[in-house]
């Protein structure tokens, strides 16, 4: 029987199922930690995927999405917002019309820098590169991932350019 003391000579086994216990929990909770960084890891890895693929302006009246490579693209209009939509890879541009004049706001709320300003018919564009937007067009030089148009009580939003008029 084990009392506790220790006496010259005498093997005590009950630290040692102490030891061997503590060293199989230790391993448990290592293996509960490593479940827990890989069950984040495609956590994020979702997130990322769902943020790559989700529209990249909120709060439109009218969203356009437009499916191919030229102006002449594929278009889907849908009326509302499009935030909630996972879009597809086909993709290849998109715009939203909102029925309020916010360039400044979506120049700020999209860090752009203005590339260049062009003025015409009563709108002024605005071609400009985002660092939270994907690749864009090269145009006078300069890649243009984010097209802003503001005129008439209304500002359209397109990336990487506003196809069809405004």
């Amino acid at each position: 029987m084990w009392s506790g003391r220790k006496t010259a000579g005498a093997v005590s086994e009950r630290p040692q199922l102490r030891q061997s216990g503590s060293v199989r929990c230790g391993k448990f909770r290592r293996a509960v930690k490593l479940a827990a960084v890989l069950l984040a890891c495609l956590a994020a890895a979702g997130a990322l995927f769902v943020l790559r693929h989700a529209p990249s302006f909120a709060g439109a009246a009218r969203y356009t999405l437009f499916l191919g490579e030229t102006s002449s693209a594929e278009a889907i209009v849908l009326e509302g917002d499009a935030l909630p939509l996972l879009l597809s890879p086909e993709v290849r541009g998109e715009s939203a019309v909102y029925q309020s004049d916010c360039a400044e706001e979506l120049l700020r709320a999209y860090r752009a820098r203005v590339l260049f300003i062009e003025k015409a018919a009563g709108t002024v564009s605005y071609y400009c590169h985002s660092p939270l937007l994907g690749e864009g067009l090269l145009l006078n030089g300069e890649e243009v991932n984010l097209h802003i148009a503001a005129g008439r009580g209304q500002t359209a939003a397109g990336t990487p350019l506003l196809f069809g008029g405004f």
